[in-house]
């Protein structure tokens, strides 16, 4: 028997601002939004009185390194895999993992395993084939047939670009990869998108804005990320966005995280709520568990681990300081990334038949109460549910 779960008295952004409402999730998905609901008769579940707290749906993290990323430094830098608790307590309730810098010694098998053990454990895994390199790496022959066979595999990436530790790929070999992520999308019906690994290089965005005014590729697949590193690149992605691609900001590219260039988070969301850039096509990722090296003013290397929190950070520093609606900048971190890749409305969303994937805000809109597919999986600030290896 399914059991329920029942918020009372919330005020709720679904995403869109929707007032004091009741929840009620039974099984995995809602079931009824609306005032004065009821406990089910005859089935056992929990109300929580929401009185006073604000409602949203789960984060949609894009990407994150679910295995681990880094060892830029060597070995001994290979960031760790991540665990269910720094997932769930960063109010992420649905993730994309991808693999990195390191297609060698980290393997597409073993980010499909650990998607799959994502899910056992309570929240709902995807993935993408590939990873900087060109050729690309698969599981299967292609990435095309990994898309069309595989369920975790919504598209292609993180494809390096513009970047010394790409494999520089020429203009047509970039053209090839999309097609593959078209066609797969298309033959499986999934979103089929190519998430590009942004460096500072020179070149910028400039060959993916070539590429959509010289094929008929919808714009839509291209996703650019960590696309606030710096300056050049942030309006190149900004004239992406425009053209109906997507542009994502990386939540732990910011000073307090130790990153000394780039632009901010919740400044590069206000920037281009003020450019008129179409909000609904601007994402933010966290890059969790990816992994930073930073030169020090004495010549050391200081490794850095970017975590899954900062998102819920800059999406509320986005409307307190940034004056950003509460519904725009949520929406950044979830209903905008379930739509790129296809999750949308199953994910992202508060309505009957989405997933019961919710945040509970307490006054101070810090993550209080985090339930996932109708499970609650954080109560009071802390994991009540951990991952099968975890203390």
């Amino acid at each position: 028997m399914p059991r329920y779960l029942l918020i009372k008295n919330a005020e709720l952004y679904a995403p869109e601002p929707m007032g004091r409402q009741d929840i009620l999730i039974i099984g995995e998905q809602v079931a009824q939004v609306g005032p004065a609901l009821s406990p089910v008769p005859g089935l056992e579940g929990e109300v929580i009185d929401a009185a006073g707290r604000t409602v949203i749906p789960g984060y949609v993290d894009q990407h994150v390194h679910i295995i681990g990323g880094g060892g830029e430094s060597g070995p001994y830098s290979r960031t760790p895999e991540v665990q269910l608790s720094a997932v769930t307590t960063a109010g992420v309730t649905t993730l994309v993992g991808v693999l990195g810098t390191d297609g060698t010694t980290r393997h597409l098998e073993s980010l499909l395993a650990k998607a799959r053990a994502l899910d056992t454990e309570g929240i709902t895994a995807y993935m993408l084939t590939g990873s900087y390199e060109v050729p690309l790496n698969t599981i299967l022959s292609d990435a095309r047939r990994d898309i069309i066979v595989i369920d975790k595999i919504l598209g292609i990436g993180e494809v390096a670009i513009s970047d010394h530790r790409s494999s520089q790929p020429t203009k047509d070999e970039l053209k090839r990869i999309l097609t593959q992520a078209r066609l797969g999308g298309v033959l499986s019906g999934k979103a089929g998108v190519v998430q590009f690994h942004m460096g500072s290089g020179k070149t910028g965005l400039a060959p993916l804005l070539e590429i959509l005014e010289e094929t008929e590729i919808p714009a839509k697949h291209f996703i650019p990320t960590h696309v606030n590193r710096d300056e050049g690149l942030f309006l190149q992605a900004m004239e992406l966005a425009r053209r109906g691609g997507y542009m994502d900001i990386t939540s732990g590219v910011r000073l307090k995280d130790g990153f000394t260039g780039g632009i901010k988070p919740s400044t590069a969301i206000r920037r281009c709520w003020e450019a008129g850039v179409p909000m609904d096509h601007v994402t933010m990722s966290s890059d969790g568990n990816g992994g930073m090296s930073l030169t020090l003013p004495d010549g050391s290397q200081k490794l850095l681990v970017a975590r899954l929190a900062s998102l819920h950070e800059e999406v509320m520093d986005a409307v307190r300081e940034e004056g950003i609606p509460m519904e725009t900048a949520i929406r950044i971190a979830g209903e905008n990334p379930a739509r790129a890749n296809g999750l949308w409305p199953r994910k992202g969303t508060l309505h009957p038949d989405s997933d019961g994937d919710l945040l509970i805000l307490d006054e101070q809109r810090n993550i209080d109460t985090v339930a996932a597919r109708g499970r609650i999986m954080v109560r009071d600030g802390q994991a009540v549910v951990k991952g099968t290896y975890e203390a």
